[in-house]
């Protein structure tokens, strides 16, 4: 057997990727590429964050803030070597309805609340627990965010005239379709070419920012033609050349009361997708990431947001792609990225102004069709009846309800068929004759056969259970024993494929136990590892109400020796 490796040491745990790969000879080589896919990222994610950040109920440069302090901090701490982080379209919906709630001081709260407590999770080591979310969970709730920021932005693909557009899906939709008569020509015209070039981009030259390319020619159409449209300037009044001073809001305990269920909600979903994004960039690369380092950085990256303005920050898992496409080496290409907006922001400023919103729009447009999982959702549907209900679940209650209550719903769902599952697998051998169980034995690799000499007293009979023995399969575990009609001197309960046993499956046995001394019948537990042991143990399965022996074989020996007749075995009626 292979030694197993030291588990890692906490400095190990906590050291940024930068401070890895700035030991490992990184050189001006390394530093070329990552300014290269510091730029390329830049490029991608100038548009997208103020789009996400209108689409989010906040003005353009509060987008811009986010990606620049939150992308610099999540490469500076962060513990992948090529996660880029900043405004995320999964956190549109939230980052919406907490504006709506509490204002645009309530969600820099929140985000800095949001902030401590991913920090605090990633110091409690427990960003390893992240990966239990089950897969149907994730796709249901990407669907749906997708399915919703769709629908945010048909008021500005259509350029309706609407005072005030509900959040939830229902109302929006209504609401949209009595503002149809306000419908115009010009910007339906300007997305639809958004959309078109950015196609044809990714078609013909896929290396070239579409995004950007995109949204600089409807911005010159517009310009030119004219087109009655509104743009970043109509609207904002364009955004600011400039990086503002850190300042906190006025904070009360009220206000972080009022906001604490905004602040879970973010810290649930900014680590279940900056985790998910560092995995992205360990399949595509090859390498590993520190989750939990992960985590305390985009605790940070989230405080120092908050400070300057922005908002939420998570992994992006598209930027991140783009990032490890683009050549990057380590995370000097995340913090360039973060340096290049600033310095767009700084030069380019006034040039914003005339950007279309119906532009903006297509570009989340199309976001939203790629962050769709299509045929993952469809795949899921025709998988199995358990995971098209969590698929459903997570799905409808995302869309039609709340995020947070569409993944605490659908995870807890997903415990379930996982727990009924592995219930369904514990199987317990009660009809087998044992000569016949020793045949099949000796060609399994693994088992121990049993001696065929001593099967042969009826007095004695074997029980092999199968599986993961816990609460799920306890109750059918005892159903069996308890159908017993035979009442043999001797049972023996064969527990070498039990690799788990917990408390409910012990007092079960334990049971049986009081059962059989009622019986005046014997009770030995064969193969028992030592942790299912020691659970056996702690709830009074112990000697002399139940003998231990390392296996089946050995059992059978013993009440050979101490039994006067020659013993046989065999299986019981149930």
């Amino acid at each position: 057997m292979a030694a197993r490796s030291a588990d890692p040491t906490l400095v190990e745990l906590f050291t940024p990727k930068l401070v890895t790969v700035l030991r490992e000879s990184y050189g001006w080589r390394d530093l070329k590429a990552d300014i290269v896919a510091g730029l390329t990222v830049a490029i991608v994610a100038l548009p997208l964050s103020m789009a996400i950040a209108i689409a989010s109920g906040v003005t353009p440069d509060r987008g811009l803030y986010t990606a620049i302090v939150g992308g610099f901090f999540v490469s500076l701490l962060g513990g992948s070597r090529f996660q880029i982080g900043g405004p995320a379209g999964a956190f549109i919906v939230l980052v919406a309805a907490t504006v709506a709630q509490h204002g645009v001081e309530g969600l820099i709260i929140a985000t800095m609340m949001s902030g401590v407590v991913m920090l605090a999770v990633g110091l409690l080591r427990l960003g390893t627990f992240v990966k239990y979310i089950p897969y149907p969970v994730t796709v249901g709730f990407t669907t749906g965010i997708a399915v919703i920021i769709f629908a945010s932005q048909i008021k500005d693909l259509l350029g309706l005239a609407l005072e005030r557009e509900p959040g939830p899906l229902i109302p929006k939709v209504a609401a949209l379709a009595a503002a149809l008569p306000s419908l115009t020509g010009a910007a339906p015209a300007v997305a639809l070419l958004t959309v078109l070039v950015i196609a044809a981009i990714r078609r013909y030259r896929p290396g070239w920012p579409a995004f950007l390319i995109a949204v600089a020619a409807a911005s010159v159409l517009a310009w030119m033609v004219e087109l009655p449209v509104e743009t970043i300037g109509t609207r904002f009044g364009g955004i600011p050349n400039y990086l503002p001073t850190p300042d906190l809001p006025p904070v009360t305990m009220e206000k972080v009361v009022a906001v604490l269920p905004n602040a879970l909600s973010f810290a649930l979903l900014g680590s279940i997708e900056s985790l998910l994004s560092a995995v992205v960039a360990d399949s595509m690369t090859g390498r590993r990431h520190r989750s939990n380092c992960e985590l305390v950085a985009q605790g940070v990256a989230n405080m120092a947001s908050g400070l300057f303005g922005g908002f939420c920050v998570t992994g992006t898992i598209a930027r991140t792609a783009t990032n490890v496409r683009s050549g990057a080496r380590g995370p000097v290409a995340g913090m360039m990225h973060a340096v290049f907006l600033l310095m767009f922001m700084l030069v380019a400023a006034p040039l914003a102004s005339y950007i279309p919103l119906p532009a903006l729009a297509a570009v989340l447009a199309v976001v939203a069709w790629n962050m769709a999982e299509k045929h993952e959702f469809m795949t899921l549907l025709r998988a199995s009846r358990g995971d098209a209900v969590v698929l459903l679940a997570t799905f409808l209650l995302t869309i039609f309800r709340d995020l947070t209550e569409g993944i605490l719903a659908g995870f807890a769902l997903g415990a379930l068929v996982f727990l009924h599952r592995m219930a369904q697998s514990v199987e317990i051998e009660t009809h087998v004759p044992l000569i016949e169980l020793d045949q099949a034995d000796r060609s399994v690799p693994g088992r121990t056969p049993y001696d065929a000499a001593v099967a042969t007293n009826p007095e004695v009979v074997v029980f092999r259970i199968s599986g993961a023995f816990f609460f799920g399969a306890a109750a059918e575990v005892a159903a069996v024993l308890d159908r017993i009609g035979a009442q043999p001197k001797v049972y023996v309960l064969d527990f070498s494929a039990v690799p788990v046993l917990d408390s409910t499956a012990a007092v079960t046995v334990e049971g049986f136990l009081r059962k059989a001394a009622r019986q005046g019948a014997a009770v030995y537990i064969a193969g028992a590892r030592p942790p299912v042991r020691r659970a056996l143990l702690t709830h009074g399965v112990r000697p002399p109400r139940a003998r231990f022996t390392p296996d089946v074989t050995k059992a059978l020996l013993t009440i050979k020796g101490g039994s006067s007749s020659a013993p046989t075995v065999a299986s019981p009626a149930s």
